[in-house]
Formats: structure tokens, C-alpha cells, sequence
């Protein structure tokens, strides 16, 4: 895990653009990426590389971050936090859930119905969003010009 940590690292940084453009479609797919618009992730970002002319790499990598391993805490997080401002719902049955169920539309249906379980974790996720696409952007930049300051003075 920490090799692909590092080559995801060294791929960022490497990229021939600007480091506030390169900073800024690597925020704007962590924003996606943590965004409640569950499936619509890698459609957006496509969209959002042909509309702003951001570099699709960096986009995506952001994008990534939202997978498999990395979707159920990423909505607990936000449905949790969501519950912090709107309140906890109180729901006598939720659907059965594994990994598989997210392909199936019967779940979501079950889960539509379930508004008030939606209304938290739209509100959490959209906010969790918003700072992770924030932090991204400072963090990657800093990144960024830190090493091509670097690669400057050798």
C-alpha cells in the first residue's frame, strides 16, 4: 500500500501543467470524490476535464480516492455528520447491505424511501466534500511547489 502511495505521489507531482491547475483538478476530483452523487463520480469529472480544460490525470487520481475499499467509510463519515446538524433518523429497517447491493437497484429504491437516512448524508458528504476538496488543493499545491522549488536548486 505505501508503494502505491508513493508512485500516486510521485505521478501528482510530476505533471507538466501549473501547480495551481494541477492543484485544482486534484481538489475538484476529491470534491467528487466525497461528493453525495453516488455513480456519477467518474461521469463528472469527465465532463469537468473537457469543460475546464483540467488535467484529467490529477482529476482523477482525486476522483479514485472514492473506491470500493474507501466508499463505506467516506458515507458513514458524512451520514454521521450529517446526523450532527440535522439529527440522528430513527429507522426501523434499512436494506441489506453489502458491497454487491450498490449495483442493484432494488437497493436504492429501499434506501429512497428511507429519506430520512438520505437527508444526513446528503448534508454530511456535501460538507466533508467541501473541506477535502479545500485541504487538497493547500496540500497539493504546497507539495507541488516545494518540489519543483527543490528540483530548482539542484
Amino acid at each position: 500500500m505505501r508503494g502505491k502511495v508513493s508512485t500516486f505521489c510521485r505521478r501528482l507531482l510530476a505533471l507538466e501543467d501549473t501547480p495551481e491547475r494541477i492543484a485544482l483538478a486534484f481538489s475538484l476530483g476529491v470534491f467528487l470524490a466525497f461528493s453525495p452523487l453516488l455513480g456519477l463520480h467518474t461521469f463528472l469529472g469527465l465532463a469537468c476535464t473537457f469543460l475546464f480544460g483540467l488535467n484529467r490525470y490529477a482529476l482523477f487520481l482525486g476522483i479514485f480516492i472514492n473506491n470500493p475499499w474507501t466508499l463505506v467509510p467516506i458515507y458513514s463519515a458524512g451520514t454521521y455528520l450529517g446526523g450532527l446538524f440535522v439529527g440522528f433518523p430513527s429507522l426501523p429497517a434499512l436494506p441489506d447491505f453489502h458491497l454487491r447491493a450498490l449495483w442493484s437497484s432494488q437497493f436504492w429504491i429501499q434506501l429512497a424511501g428511507q429519506w430520512q437516512i438520505l437527508k444526513p448524508m446528503m448534508l454530511g458528504s456535501t460538507i466533508l466534500a467541501v473541506v477535502a476538496g479545500i485541504f487538497a488543493y493547500v496540500a497539493v499545491l504546497h507539495l507541488i511547489r516545494q518540489r519543483r522549488k527543490r528540483t530548482v536548486e539542484v
